[in-house]
C-alpha cells in the first residue's frame, strides 16, 4: 500500500527543522515510497520520540532494527534527499554580483545549461551569445548537462521544421547553427548528422557572390555588427566537417568562394578578434592562414593580455559603443580572457605556457557566485548577455588547456 498522510505525519512529526526523514519500506508493509532519503546523521543526533515512532510502528524484523540502528550509529550516507529545483530562468546580469570563494566547473556549467534552457524556452530561437554557445561549450564535455540534448533537439527542430516551412529568420542563424551542429557532432564523435548536413548545403545556398554573408548589424559586437564575422564563423563550420562531406565538389566550390573573401589584404584589415577566429579553423583545417599570419595573430593576442592575466573584450575590436558611452579597453573581462585563451591554444600554445596560466588563473579567481563570468556589453549598458558567451568560452578555455573537470 501507498504511504498515507498519517503515516508521514508519524515519522516526520518527530523531527527537528532540517532533520532527514527516514523511509523504511519493507518493515513496514508499504509498497511505494519516495526514492531517496538523506540520512547521514549519528544515532545520538535521532531524537527519542522519533524512537518511540520507530518502536511503536510495524517494525517486525529485530535484524532490521539493528542494522538500521547500525547505519545510523556510523553515520553512513543511505541516499540523499532530492533537491526541488525551480524552472531554468535568465538570471539578470549585474557587475556588483560577488566572486565565488573558489572555482567551480560544476557551478559554471550549470549557469551555462539553465540559461541556454529558459532561454530557448522563453524566446525560441537561437542567439550567438547564448544557446548556440551554450551546445558548443557542454558538447566538449565528459558529462553533458541535464538541459543539452534539449537544447539540441531545439535547434535540430529549428533546421529540420521550422527552416522547411517558414524558412530562416536571417543568413546569420543559418551559418551559426550550421557551425554549431557540426562542432557538437564532432564533440561527441558522431557522424555529421542530418541536420548538420542541412544546414551546411543552407549556408552554401545564402553564400554571397562574393563567398561571404550577409550578416546581422545590430551594433552588437563582437557577434552581430559586421559580415566579416560571419565569414570566420562559416569557416570554422566547414573546417569541423568531416573530410568525406568536404570532397564533394560544390562543398569545394563554396570553400573556394569564402578562401577568395578572405583574402590575405582582406585578412590583414580583420578585426583582431575575427583574425582570432580563424586560428580555430586552422585548427581543425590548415588552410586558412600562413604561418605568419598565424603568428603576428599569436603575437598580438599575447600583447593585449593584461596586467592581472585577462583580456578585454573592446581590446580585441575597437568597436565604439552604441550607447555613445568611452569604451572600457583596460578591465579584464570572462569572455576576452576565455575567448584569447582558447584561440590561443587552437595555434598550439600548451596549457603550461606562462601566458596560458595567467589567463587560467585569472579564470579561477573571477568567477562568480551563479557560476558564471562576468562581461560589460561592448555595445550597451542595459543587458549584458555577453556574458553568458563569456561563461561558454572561458569553460571551453579550462577544458582546451585540460583543467575543466579537475
Amino acid at each position: 500500500m501507498c504511504l498515507s498522510s498519517e503515516q508521514r505525519s508519524r515519522f516526520t512529526s518527530g523531527c527537528s527543522d532540517g532533520w532527514c526523514r527516514v523511509y523504511l519500506q519493507r518493515s513496514l508493509g508499504i509498497d511505494q515510497l519516495p526514492k531517496k532519503c538523506c540520512l547521514s546523521v549519528h544515532f545520538s543526533d535521532i531524537p527519542q520520540n522519533f524512537v518511540m515512532h520507530l518502536l511503536n510502528s510495524r517494525i517486525n524484523s529485530l535484524v532490521f532494527l539493528l542494522a538500521f540502528l547500525a547505519a545510523c550509529s556510523t553515520g553512513i550516507v543511505i541516499g540523499e534527499e532530492p533537491q526541488i529545483l525551480k524552472e531554468p530562468q535568465i538570471l539578470k546580469v549585474s557587475s556588483e554580483e560577488a566572486v565565488a570563494s573558489d572555482y567551480s566547473h560544476q557551478r559554471a556549467v550549470e549557469f551555462l545549461d539553465r540559461t541556454a534552457m529558459a532561454w530557448t524556452n522563453k524566446y525560441k530561437c537561437f542567439t550567438c551569445h547564448t544557446n548556440f554557445a551554450h551546445l558548443i561549450a557542454v558538447s566538449e564535455l565528459e558529462q553533458r548537462p541535464e538541459y543539452f540534448q534539449k537544447v539540441r533537439n531545439s535547434l535540430n527542430e529549428l533546421v529540420q521544421t521550422r527552416w522547411q516551412e517558414k524558412g530562416p529568420r536571417w543568413d546569420a542563424e543559418v551559418v551559426m547553427a550550421a557551425m554549431t551542429l557540426t562542432l557538437v557532432d564532432r564533440n561527441l564523435s558522431e557522424p555529421l548528422s542530418q541536420n548538420a548536413t542541412l544546414a551546411l548545403e543552407k549556408m552554401w545556398e545564402v553564400q554571397q557572390s562574393d563567398g561571404g554573408f550577409d550578416w546581422l548589424k545590430c551594433d552588437w559586437p563582437p557577434m552581430e555588427s559586421d559580415d566579416e564575422y560571419g565569414a570566420v564563423v562559416a569557416a570554422v563550420a566547414v573546417s569541423a566537417a568531416p573530410r568525406t562531406y568536404l570532397r564533394q565538389k560544390q562543398v569545394q566550390s563554396g570553400i573556394a568562394r569564402l578562401e577568395n573573401y578572405l583574402s590575405q589584404s582582406r585578412k590583414q584589415q580583420l578585426r583582431l578578434h575575427h583574425r582570432a577566429i580563424l586560428l580555430w579553423a586552422q585548427s581543425l583545417k590548415p588552410g586558412w592562414m600562413t604561418q605568419q599570419e598565424i603568428d603576428s595573430t599569436v603575437a598580438e593576442l599575447t600583447a593585449l593580455q593584461r596586467p592581472d592575466g585577462g583580456w578585454n573584450t573592446p581590446s580585441l575590436g575597437k568597436w565604439d559603443r552604441e550607447d555613445g558611452g568611452i569604451p572600457d579597453v583596460m578591465t579584464s573581462d570572462g569572455y576576452g580572457t576565455g575567448f584569447a585563451i582558447l584561440m590561443l591554444t587552437k595555434a598550439g600554445l600548451k596549457p603550461d605556457n606562462a601566458v596560458i596560466q595567467a589567463g587560467l588563473n585569472w579564470l579561477k579567481k573571477n568567477q562568480r557566485q551563479s557560476g558564471r563570468w562576468y562581461t560589460r556589453s561592448v555595445s550597451r549598458d542595459s543587458r549584458h548577455f555577453l556574458t553568458h558567451a563569456g561563461t561558454a568560452m572561458a569553460l571551453m578555455a579550462l577544458q582546451a588547456s585540460g583543467e575543466a573537470e579537475n
